[in-house]
């Protein structure tokens, strides 16, 4: 063998040694994945969506840096059955959450464990995650029993279900007392890919924000609970700016996907005991169930704002699943947001209200207060289920100014308030938009 052919075959063995042997480079590897959901957050409350006080600079430079859609909903407007939607993919009456609590004693172990074997039934983002060698950490709200049975496997919340409290006990201390257990996570995960689970307990009440927050938004025409709660989604803002900029100290903002949503809507009224009459968190209505949804994968995704296309929830989970290279379970009916082309194609999206506290667990439909659909024109449907008036026209034992016996339209593009009922001159949409929620979940209505 000539010296020109053993340094040839010399020089290949060694170049498949090294393909071999030389770490994964980075773009290859599966992408980091950070969930931010704010808790009782108007869709209106950010300094890039318009608010006139409420200063966000934060998760504006996140939405400069994102494809964000203003044009975003959750489909079920309460915070248990919402993060149980953008844990599974799942429209409520699929995963079976319908409310916060069952029927009964709520703070009953037992009572609240049946619900939680309803949730396990459906496959979740945590557990598919981890089958593609994922580790994930849990913070902020987590109502279903320990972390692990979520598929999640780090977390702040308490396994042991006679400890912990509904919303997630020490998981809620993430945001108001620091950052420090999803940093030390990161850290921890090293090389493998990361899911993190934020959902602090922000802006929700207790309004109880930093005296330097609160200062800002004193004002003599302010009420000082409106004050708190704006001073409140600041605070939030803050949080969310410490995530990104470990993120890029860390060196991870390159290969980490970044998806950010709201569980439900809010009002904050000058006097807090009159939340449930604004029309927002537990309402079918724009206030309840409208959020920014936002995406930012560098290299991936171009930034850019959209007003028109729509986009939910349970798009997030494909979402996720697809950027690990997972693919979604047939159930989810939701849409990968980078593939824009199938987000145009979209004309309606649906939406379901249940009681917040549930008749009965095992069947969605006795808990059903609303049902409401979105067209991409505007239109929107509120249409209430008659068949349970008598339980669920209370709320937390009042009944609410904006319950009502008949459907309801708005054009939410035009009137973004829902100001104006337009369903008596427009009875044909109103037939239409009813077919329509009838084939997406058929009640015999």
């Amino acid at each position: 063998m000539s010296k020109l052919i053993r340094l040839a075959v010399v020089s290949l063995a060694a170049f498949i040694w090294f393909c071999a042997e030389a770490p994964e480079p980075e773009a290859t590897r599966p992408p980091n994945i950070v969930l931010i959901i704010s808790d009782d957050q108007s869709w209106t409350d950010y300094s890039f969506m318009g608010h006139e006080a409420i200063q966000t600079p934060h998760i504006d430079k996140l939405a400069s840096e994102s494809m964000l859609y203003t044009r975003g909903y959750v489909p079920t407007a309460l915070c248990r059955p919402s993060l149980a939607t953008i844990m599974t993919g799942l429209y409520t009456h699929q995963h079976g959450i319908t409310g916060n609590d069952p029927d009964g004693e709520s703070r009953d172990p037992a009572n609240r464990d049946r619900m939680v074997q309803v949730f396990e039934r459906s496959p979740t983002v945590a557990r598919l995650l981890a089958e593609k060698g994922y580790l994930s950490h849990q913070s902020g709200k987590w109502w279903e029993g320990s972390p692990a049975r979520g598929g999640f496997t780090h977390g702040m919340t308490h396994g042991d279900v006679e400890r912990r409290g509904r919303h997630g006990d020490d998981g809620l201390k993430i945001g108001r007392e620091g950052m420090k257990p999803i940093f030390d996570f990161i850290a921890e995960a090293g090389e493998s890919p990361f899911f993190v689970w934020y959902a602090p307990f922000l802006p929700h009440t207790p309004h109880n924000p930093p005296e330097r927050l609160l200062a800002k938004y004193q004002a003599p025409d302010r009420p000082e609970p409106v004050a708190k709660y704006y001073a409140m989604c600041e605070w939030f803002d803050e949080t969310v700016g410490e995530l990104m900029l470990h993120l890029d100290e860390k060196g991870l903002r390159e290969n980490t996907v970044v998806l950010y949503v709201q569980d439900n809507g809010w009002i904050q009224t000058a006097d807090p005991r009159e939340w449930h009459t604004g029309r927002a968190k537990v309402s079918p209505y724009e206030a309840g169930a409208r959020t920014p949804i936002m995406l930012r994968w560098p290299g991936k995704v171009e930034p850019g704002r959209d007003d028109r296309t729509l986009a939910s929830s349970i798009d997030l989970a494909p979402t996720i699943l697809r950027a690990a290279g997972v693919e979604p379970p047939e159930e989810m009916p939701g849409i990968d947001l980078t593939r824009r082309e199938l987000l145009h194609e979209r004309k309606h999206l649906f939406g379901e209200l249940f009681a917040h506290t549930a008749v009965e667990v095992e069947q969605p439909e006795a808990n059903l207060k609303y049902r409401s659909v979105v067209r991409e024109d505007g239109w929107k449907l509120v249409w209430p289920y008659r068949a349970n008036d008598e339980v669920t026209l209370m709320i937390r034992g009042q009944t609410a100014d904006w319950m009502r016996d008949e459907a309801e339209l708005f054009n939410v593009r035009d009137d973004p308030h829902e100001t104006k009922d337009l369903a008596a001159e427009n009875l044909e949409i109103v037939t239409e938009l009813k077919s329509q929620i009838n084939g997406w979940w058929n009640l015999g209505g």
